[in-house]
Order: C-alpha cells, then structure tokens, then sequence
C-alpha cells in the first residue's frame, strides 16, 4: 500500500468522482493489497477472491460521490470489500454452510513450534473451511456479534457460535499437528 495521507486520499478521491482516471488508478493502487487480503480471508485464495476485490473496487468508484469525509477513508472502502464479500456468501449459502465436518482432511504447512508470522496466520485462516472461515473472520477480526453474524447470514446464533468453536478447535489442531 502506498503511503498517502488521509487528505490526499479524499483529494484523490474528490477526483475520482469528477471523473479523473489517473485518480481512480492511484486509489486502487492504493487500496488493492488491503483489500485482496480480505476478500481472501472470507473467500480464500482463490479467483472469487480476485473477483470480489474487483467487485469491491468497482463499487468504491461508483460510490464515491457519497463518501461524507466524516472518517477514514480507508475504513470505508474496507467496509465496501466486507459487505461485497459477505454479499457473496449469502448468495452461495449452500456451499458455505453445507457439511463443514469434511473439513478435517485440509492440511496447511506451518510450524508450530516457530514463531507464527501474520502471513502464516492469514494462510491458516484461508485454508479453514468456508463456513468456519466466514465465521471466524466475522466474529475475530471484524468484531460482529453472533447474534450479528446470524442475522446477516441467516443461521442462528448457536449456528455462529458453533462454527466460531469448530474453527477455533480446527486452528488449534493444524498448529499442534505441524
């Protein structure tokens, strides 16, 4: 991600909506690392991930006349890529919530008994199933509430609750294995 201040990235963004290309090519230069990373922790490394980080993008452009600068910029734009992807889950629910328990197979290659880097994290959180991962993420690192997680999912809060639990039993498995 570039180092750009808040006030250059609403000027940038002021362009962005009066139409400027070289604007609009800065922004996603900008904030395309960010988001990828989390469109692939609700997605996981695959092409949906991509796809979605463009889908997120292309939102941010057309909604850029209604950014009220009350707040970060950035904070906003992240939202966008969270709702695209969570916007994503709801449509595909059946892959998302169908039989979790197959997940036991899915291996990842880190060492426990090395220091575990962000990047190892992040590798380890895609590789959980996709219903223990959209839960995880959610509820861990976005703050939702189960009862929040529930709703914007369509399960029941003991659904969330139960899934949060399997992905952090999941976690802790892959890292006592390795």
């Amino acid at each position: 991600m570039t180092n750009l201040s808040e006030p250059k990235l609403q000027q940038l963004l002021r362009e962005c909506s009066a139409g400027n290309r070289k604007s609009q090519q800065t922004l996603y230069q900008h904030f395309s690392p960010v988001i990828y990373a989390i469109c692939v922790r609700y997605m996981g490394a695959t092409d949906e991930a991509k796809d979605m980080l463009q889908e997120t993008m292309v939102k941010f452009f057309q909604k850029s006349a209604e950014f009220r600068f009350q707040g970060s910029l950035e904070g906003w734009v992240k939202r966008i890529a969270v709702n695209t992807c969570l916007d994503q889950i709801k449509k595909n629910k059946a892959k998302y919530a169908g039989s979790l328990d197959e997940a036991n197979h899915l291996t990842a290659d880190v060492n426990a008994a090395q220091p575990l880097e962000t990047k190892d994290l992040l590798k380890l959180v895609s590789a959980l199933p996709d219903g223990y991962r959209t839960v995880f993420n959610m509820y861990a690192i976005e703050g939702f509430t189960h009862a929040e997680i529930g709703e914007v999912l369509g399960i029941s809060e003991n659904t969330s609750k139960s899934q949060l639990f399997k992905a952090r039993r999941w976690l802790q498995a892959k890292l006592e294995r390795n």
